[in-house]
């Protein structure tokens, strides 16, 4: 069964884009198959898996216009299975030109039924902001990712998000659900940290990863060369903590399934 998923924080700066990257690369190297649609129109996680986004043909915008169909726009992320739907800075005149289309909400998730089975998980790298690209990302999407710092302002920015979520529930996808909280950035030894991360696995319970991603140097190369991180490096601290939330997620998801059947 294939799962979509958002990656969405409206705070900026918490590894949004990282973890899309690194999740689907993790994923990908686990055979799993796995398209990114790259929503942010800094398109950071078209760079990030090695494609040019100032020289690309295809982009989002395109599939969210109407002008494309999305089976034509995907292309293959080099040195690597996984398949990019490329973003960049023309999504944020295409945002604009949303505001006043029919259905603009739905765009992304009535393209997405055409292609969602050919994959087993669609990640959604989301804009830092609450826009149209994202609320598209969020009625699409049967899960929300939520990376996350654990310091004081995060909670603040949590709190917006997850009225967000609800607002999206209400309105347009009733079945979204917060697929899980991720640490990011994450020192153990901070006890604002620990602090933090004891609220929210008190508050959450088993929604919160018991993977966290720590501050790795590697992990913040990689992007500068193209490359998700388990291609970079895959024995830095960081490829290894991609791999064991890829491997969590997979079996949360799977034992989700089971419980359904």
């Amino acid at each position: 069964m294939s799962k979509i998923i958002a990656i969405a924080n409206q705070k900026g700066g918490v590894g949004k884009t990282t973890t899309s990257v690194n999740l689907s690369a993790s994923l990908a190297a686990m055979k799993r198959r796995i398209l990114i649609i790259d929503m942010d129109p800094q398109g950071n996680a078209t760079t990030g898996v090695g494609l040019d986004k100032h020289q690309e043909e295809v982009s989002l915008d395109q599939v969210l216009l109407g002008e494309a169909d999305i089976k034509d726009l995907m292309l293959d992320a080099p040195d690597s299975s996984i398949k990019m739907l490329p973003g960049g800075p023309s999504l944020t005149i295409a945002e604009l030109n949303l505001m006043q289309a029919e259905d603009r909400e739905f765009r992304l998730k009535n393209a997405l039924r055409t292609i969602k089975d050919d994959f087993d998980f669609v990640i959604i790298d989301c804009p830092p902001s609450l826009n149209m690209l994202t609320v598209n990302a969020l009625v699409a999407a049967d899960g929300v990712m939520i990376p996350m710092q654990c310091e004081y302002y995060a909670l603040e920015g949590l709190s917006a998000l997850m009225g967000t979520i609800e607002t999206i529930r209400e309105s347009a996808n009733p079945d979204l659900e917060i697929t899980g909280l991720l640490r990011t950035m994450y020192d153990p030894r901070n006890n604002l940290a620990r602090d933090v991360g004891k609220q929210l696995s008190d508050h959450f319970g088993d929604k919160l990863y018991n993977t966290s991603i720590p501050r790795n140097i590697r992990l913040a190369e990689a992007p500068s060369h193209g490359q998700p991180v388990i291609t970079y490096d895959k024995n830095s601290r960081g490829a290894l903590a991609y791999l064991a939330l890829a491997a969590e997620m997979i079996r949360k998801e799977t034992g989700l399934m089971d419980e359904a059947g």
